[in-house]
């Protein structure tokens, strides 16, 4: 396949307020990609707006609740009727929380599934058509390695991660012979607001993994090496690539160890 011309695509980042979305959308941006910067709070996505278009960026922002089905159908209208139709997609919005799940509130239960599962499905089927028809496109769903290693504390995170492995799967195969590809990038814990978030909401706790956290530069490399070479997926730190020999190989010892590490308190 030709080599696209980055300063003529139009990637769509959503959580692009902080973390891992903000990283991503500046680094798109700098590479000349027009980026529309998707997220619930509008006063960071201005400011994230303003800093790249003074480094010579090209950045739109679209506020936007994704965790509501009617929200995602007005972002894709407008979208439509300013005449953007996306090449890239980066489903990066996503909730967390670490705690008991006989403690977890509905409530948070359902956010993480609207936003984790529900909003990335629907962003997928709303925007892969214009892709499909124009023979070019890259979805990129950020996922995690807790997708294949369930573990104490996470179990919807975990189950919503799943998902994620399963769905971008499923369509990297049906979009064979295409020139549109979908990947998952299998992500260990990163430093973000995610972990303060998780640790905030009602009866959630600290996450044991925040101490070995990468950098959320790090990750946004990773997509940008995606969007340029897609593949299935891919791990970051790549040595997590073995990560899912762990629940094959000492299961029954992460069944003993890991509640201990879920009753510490916070």
């Amino acid at each position: 396949m030709k080599r696209p011309n980055w300063h003529e695509v139009t990637a769509l980042v959503t959580g692009a307020s902080s973390g891992i979305g903000e990283s991503v959308a500046r680094l798109l941006a700098h590479q000349g990609i027009h980026v529309i910067a998707v997220a619930r709070r509008h006063e960071k996505l201005i400011t994230l707006q303003d800093q790249v278009q003074s480094a010579g960026g090209n950045l739109s922002v679209y506020q936007c609740d994704l965790t509501l089905s009617a929200k995602r159908e007005e972002l894709f209208r407008s979208l439509t009727n300013d005449a953007i139709f996306p090449e890239v997609l980066i489903n990066n919005a996503g909730l967390a929380w670490y705690g008991y799940f006989h403690q977890m509130p509905t409530t948070i239960i359902n956010d993480i599934i609207s936003l984790n599962i529900h909003a990335t499905s629907h962003l997928m089927r709303l925007f892969l058509p214009k892709m499909i028809e124009n023979r070019f496109g890259r979805v990129i769903n950020i996922g995690s390695i807790a997708g294949k290693l369930p573990e104490q504390g996470i179990a919807v995170y975990s189950a919503s991660k799943a998902y994620l492995d399963a769905i971008t799967t499923s369509t990297y195969r049906e979009l064979r012979n295409t020139g549109v590809t979908a990947s998952v990038l299998r992500a260990g814990p990163v430093k973000t607001e995610f972990f303060d978030r998780a640790r905030q909401l009602e009866n959630g706790r600290s996450v044991p993994a925040e101490a070995f956290a990468i950098s959320s530069q790090r990750v946004s490399r990773a997509v940008w090496s995606l969007v340029q070479r897609p593949r299935r997926f891919a791990y970051v730190p790549f040595y997590l690539m073995f990560s899912p020999l762990l629940e094959t190989l000492f299961s029954g010892f992460i069944d003993l160890a890991g509640p201990l590490l879920l009753r510490k308190k916070k």
